[in-house]
């Protein structure tokens, strides 16, 4: 499986997000790549995003007004993805002002990770261990335990 995280605004190099992006990142049996953008305009972090999902891939669009889903119920809609021929994820992480209807209507999940506000480094860094996580799920790796 081939992991894509668009993301508006830049993690620097040796920050302890962009640690726990990397210990995860090299975890997973998935191949994760990130492709980030600096803060702009809502219109502009739109069309980076929207313009950057990867042909065929899945769209989560990550976003306060979506499903909260636990971990196994992601795994498991990702496994049925999977089964029906998708091979790549696209996960979308907008800017301070979030996402436009456009962006949203890209989605073949909108993901909620709960009512809370997240700096965008941390949600980086939390989306990855999640990453891993479903990886390990889905694979029968004992990681998760219920």
């Amino acid at each position: 499986m081939k992991v894509t995280i668009l993301a508006i605004g830049k993690c620097k190099k040796n920050s302890p997000e962009a640690a726990i992006i990397n210990e995860y990142a090299k975890r997973s049996s998935w191949d994760i790549i990130i492709k980030e953008k600096d803060n702009s305009s809502q219109d502009d972090e739109a069309k980076f995003l929207q313009s950057s999902i990867p042909h065929n891939a899945k769209v989560i669009v990550l976003d306060e007004r979506g499903d909260n889903l636990k971990s196994l119920e992601l795994a498991d809609k990702i496994k049925n993805w999977q089964l029906n021929g998708c091979s790549e994820i696209c996960f979308l992480i907008g800017g301070a002002d979030g996402h436009l209807q456009s962006t949203r209507d890209k989605a073949d999940l909108i993901l909620s990770f709960g009512k809370l506000t997240l700096p965008h480094m941390l949600m980086r860094a939390v989306l990855s261990e999640q990453i891993y996580r479903l990886q390990t799920i889905i694979s029968g790796h004992p990681y998760h335990r219920e």
